[in-house]
């Protein structure tokens, strides 16, 4: 009888040891945003309509078409007259950057948001486990997550990692590193500073598809604070739930819709092609097949997969996830108008869903891979992340590549954050977001100029 209760003990005992160990590492291996900060630039770095004019007409190559081009984009685009350029170009130093400058450029993201980011947390830069860089442009040596240590005198045996030629959607490739870092780095610390170089990368050919990145392309970033702690948990703003990564880069459209040249004038830029619709469609379908069962509940998963069914009989019956049975909120990459648009069809979400992307492409831009951190600001500046609620975030880049991931808000926010000096100008009514160039130069449209031969760029600056 003794014996048979030892048995019983050392059985209960070897269970209870069992879960518990188990349960601790997946608390372990929970990841944490504890803070995020976005960048601002000075006044003196905005982009209004004079000031991109200027900037297009010392483009020497330019003629009659690409300026009814870039009204067109320029017009399309969704832009506001705030967003922020680089130095070296507004000072007129497009066609010839330096170093140093792509240097001033990123340090002036980088430490800027990290300075916010220590002050803010209270966690010291010798306390930081993991560093991720990403940044797809500019890979100097020493790289920028050195550049980083060294400024702050970081930790020796610090874990640093610089991504680079993932694009707009690679911000959300170093929070699926470091989710997984963390399955071998228990209590850690991690940082991800997601940004882009634009003035190196200006375009100064007449190319009209590489012409479109200096249209939507504006200088930005973001640096987050993660970690898993549980310890930490009660401070913590979201926990990541899901992150799901899709390349297909095998398929050549694909690989070549977004992609980095040399036009045949020799000007380096960043072509866009026509392909590009179609690998973001194929590659977000494929990420959402994976993404979804694990997001929705099992009645909506039910119901759609009787709707499919009944599909095969009724060629009428169009089947559609409702993904808000398990996403109260949709971080969209404020890529472009078009891209908000084609996901938001795409996905059956109204305005109010698709107006934090719409916003902050009016007021920053497409900021490349820290755009969804904007999208996010702008939710919890205006209140609406609720204790509870799920936020997809969607992201796509050249590769072609669409990462995507699910954050669980594990308490009330309403931060202002980076959009709090212009809280009370947005949301701005579609029919009121009406881009300057649409007034001021739309006459550039004008048929009978193209029977006449004269300098348009004197006649556009008077």
């Amino acid at each position: 009888m003794e014996l048979l209760i030892t048995v019983c003990f050392l059985v209960l005992f070897c269970t209870i040891s069992y879960f518990y160990k188990r349960f601790s590492q997946m608390r372990s291996h929970s990841c944490y945003m504890l803070a995020y900060e976005c960048f601002k630039a000075t006044d003196d770095r905005k982009l209004d309509t004079e000031s991109c004019v200027k900037i297009v007409l010392r483009n020497k190559n330019l003629g009659l078409d690409q300026y009814r081009f870039l009204l067109q984009t320029m017009v399309n685009s969704g832009l506001g007259e705030e967003t922020y350029g680089p130095r070296n170009v507004l000072a007129g130093r497009e066609e010839t950057p330096t170093l140093m400058e792509g240097h001033e450029e990123m340090d002036e993201i980088m430490f800027g948001t990290l300075d916010n980011l220590f002050s803010k947390t209270g966690v010291s830069p010798p306390d930081i486990d993991i560093l991720v860089v990403d940044v797809s442009l500019f890979s100097p040596s020493p790289s920028l997550t050195a550049r980083i240590v060294n400024r702050y005198k970081m930790r020796d045996n610090i874990k640093s990692f610089s991504l680079s030629g993932m694009g707009c959607s690679a911000s959300m490739v170093a929070i699926d590193l470091v989710q997984n870092l963390f399955k071998s780095y228990k209590n850690a610390f991690a940082v991800v500073v997601s940004s882009e170089t634009i003035g190196p990368h200006w375009y100064c050919g007449k190319e009209n598809s590489m012409m479109l990145s200096n249209c939507l392309f504006r200088s930005g970033g973001c640096s987050v604070l993660l970690t898993n702690k549980p310890c930490l948990k009660h401070k913590a703003l979201m926990k990541l739930k899901h992150s799901v990564r899709t390349n297909i880069g095998s398929n050549d459209e694909a690989y070549g819709c977004c992609i980095q040249i040399e036009d045949q004038q020799g000007y380096n830029g960043f072509l866009l092609t026509r392909n590009l619709t179609k690998a973001a469609a194929k590659a977000f379908t494929m990420n959402l097949k994976v993404l979804v069962p694990k997001i929705l509940p099992i009645r909506e998963l039910i119901r759609f997969t009787v709707i499919s069914i009944c599909k095969t009989n009724n060629k009428t019956a169009k089947p559609s996830l409702n993904l808000k049975t398990g996403i109260q909120h949709f971080c969209i990459h404020p890529g472009g108008r078009a891209v908000i648009d084609g996901l938001g069809k795409s996905l059956g979400l109204n305005e109010y869903d698709m107006e934090p992307a719409r916003m902050a492409l009016h007021r920053f831009g497409n900021t490349s891979a820290g755009g969804l951190w904007y999208v996010l600001g702008y939710m919890e500046a205006k209140k609406r992340l609720k204790k509870g609620n799920k936020i997809l975030m969607i992201s796509l880049g050249a590769g072609f590549m669409c990462n995507n991931c699910v954050w669980e808000v594990m308490k009330d926010l309403g931060n202002g954050n980076v959009w709090e000096h212009c809280m009370d100008r947005y949301p701005i009514p579609r029919k009121n977001m009406i881009n300057p160039f649409a007034d001021k130069y739309s006459w550039i449209n004008d048929e009978r100029l193209n029977f006449v031969r004269m300098d348009l760029s004197n006649i556009i600056l008077s």
